[in-house]
């Protein structure tokens, strides 16, 4: 039997194989040459890069027009300047644009983050707001304070009107026994005190 070759195409959990590439990839991180497209970006961007511009041109034209020292390599209609500034635009223009591609790739990543924080947010504030809602409604069976003072105070003051109610009750047989058949009061007779006891009590006081 003949032997089976191992096919180049693996299973679902095995990595692709990369082709290989006409061009060689020169660029081996793909974030170093980012970093350094978004510097050169940002600084063709500023009034220093635009002023030594200007006085490379200025320098430039003053030597191919005067001819200063002998130095006229490029005399008018200054092609060579003409030819160093298409090729700085054609290079300056990928790399803005590399610049831009990961700005923006940066704020879109930022906006998902902002989206799922808002989610968040949302879920936190209706969750918050449900339970404020069932807070409210346990506490209407709730007691407050002020009900409850005006349930002590009415308790109070029943409490007062039923003891001055027993004072009266308790006071009234009291002045109906002290006074006999025919309305008058009665007289209470002193306790009469033994003889003995008595002269006892003159001997001592005399002594």
């Amino acid at each position: 039997m003949a032997e089976k070759h191992p096919t180049k195409l693996g299973g679902l959990d095995t990595p692709r194989e990369l082709r290989s590439r006409m061009l060689p990839n020169f660029a081996s991180d793909p974030d170093t040459f980012g970093r350094f497209a978004e510097r050169f970006a940002r600084y063709m961007g500023t009034a220093n890069f635009l002023l030594y511009m200007t006085i490379f041109v200025i320098v430039w034209i003053a030597f191919n027009v005067i001819g200063l020292f002998g130095f006229q390599w490029d005399p008018y209609p200054f092609i060579l300047l003409n030819l160093f500034f298409s090729t700085q635009a054609s290079y300056a223009a990928p790399l803005i644009l590399l610049a831009q591609n990961r700005q923006d790739d940066r704020d879109r990543v930022t906006i998902e983050q902002d989206r799922a924080r808002d989610e968040r947010n949302l879920a936190d504030t209706e969750y918050l707001t449900r339970e404020v809602a069932a807070l409210r409604i346990s506490l209407r069976e709730v007691a407050t304070r002020d009900f409850v003072r005006s349930e002590l105070r009415s308790l109070l003051e029943e409490l007062l009107t039923a003891q001055d109610n027993e004072a009266d009750a308790d006071a009234q047989p009291v002045r109906e026994s002290s006074r006999d058949s025919k309305g008058s009061p009665k007289t209470t007779s002193l306790p009469r005190v033994p003889a003995g006891r008595n002269a006892g009590a003159r001997s001592r006081s005399g002594n």
